[in-house]
């Protein structure tokens, strides 16, 4: 019976025959640049399939996202970077560090102590360096889990409210100025308002403990699902979206979303 770390290594090694003499093309013109496509897609491909709910799916997508930093990996080997076991030797020794509780002698009992402790720990890993609560965030994430880590880091100092109530007044407070900004016609006021009023609602939901960008992806889910329920109904009709008046469409999207409430066996989810 094979081991992962037998498994690993024979991965890694493929990938060296890959980009190799006598090796495949394509693998061997790649670079860390042009890799970076396929390290968010098949990121997402796993969140797919988890969402699925699918463990033979979960499981060939969790090896295409493995193949990845093994193939980054390969690549710094070739230039005398590093190695794939300098990355793995890393990433054990901090776990290991971040974790005093468990590998230490350190009382942590709730995993709130433990967040504050893990950020704690990285501040002293990077020193001088953290200038700024707000530092750490990778520039490129999606904008909605971006704005949720830096609010994150800005309510860990104490930049935050206290009640809920409060997070909700500033929503409407935000969608109010939006409204002013749209009688004025003013473009660029416009997308600052409505920056404003997106941010707050990133609060609201990280107050709830609500992921935004995980519930903006499920409702993208529903639409796309719904309509697709409307050009189908169509399609059997012998009719398409052009020749179908507003209302047509609007009771198909209502028997969507009614189907789908049959389907999941409850009366929940109105949207």
């Amino acid at each position: 019976m094979t081991t992962d770390g037998t498994e690993f290594e024979r991965l890694a090694e493929i990938m060296r025959r890959l980009r190799g003499p006598g090796g495949c093309p394509w693998d061997a013109e790649q670079t860390h640049e042009s890799l970076k496509r396929y390290l968010l897609e098949e990121a997402y491909e796993v969140i797919e399939a988890i969402d699925a709910g699918s463990p033979a799916m979960l499981k060939e997508e969790l090896g295409d996202l493995v193949l990845q930093p093994v193939f980054h990996a390969v690549i710094a080997e070739e230039r005398g970077e590093f190695t794939m076991a300098e990355v793995l030797a890393a990433i054990s020794d901090k776990l290991v560090f971040r974790h005093p509780h468990v590998f230490g002698d350190q009382v942590i009992r709730t995993s709130e102590e433990q967040i504050e402790n893990w950020e704690r720990i990285k501040q002293k890993e990077k020193g001088a360096e953290r200038k700024s609560a707000l530092a750490g965030v990778p520039p490129h994430l999606p904008a909605l889990l971006k704005a949720q880590k830096v609010t994150e880091k800005a309510a860990r100092v104490g930049f935050d409210w206290s009640r809920i109530d409060e997070v909700f007044a500033k929503v409407m407070e935000e969608l109010h100025e939006f409204e002013e900004t749209m009688l004025a016609a003013d473009q660029q006021r416009m997308e600052a308002e409505l920056g404003d009023l997106l941010f707050a609602i990133v609060n609201l939901g990280r107050f709830l403990s609500l992921n935004p960008e995980e519930a903006l992806r499920k409702t993208i889910d529903r639409f796309t699902r719904r309509f697709s329920h409307i050009e189908e109904s169509l399609h059997a009709r012998g009719t398409g979206l052009k020749e179908a008046t507003l209302d047509e469409m609007e009771q198909l999207w209502d028997e969507a979303k009614r189907l789908e409430r049959r389907e999941s066996g409850s009366g929940g989810d109105k949207s």
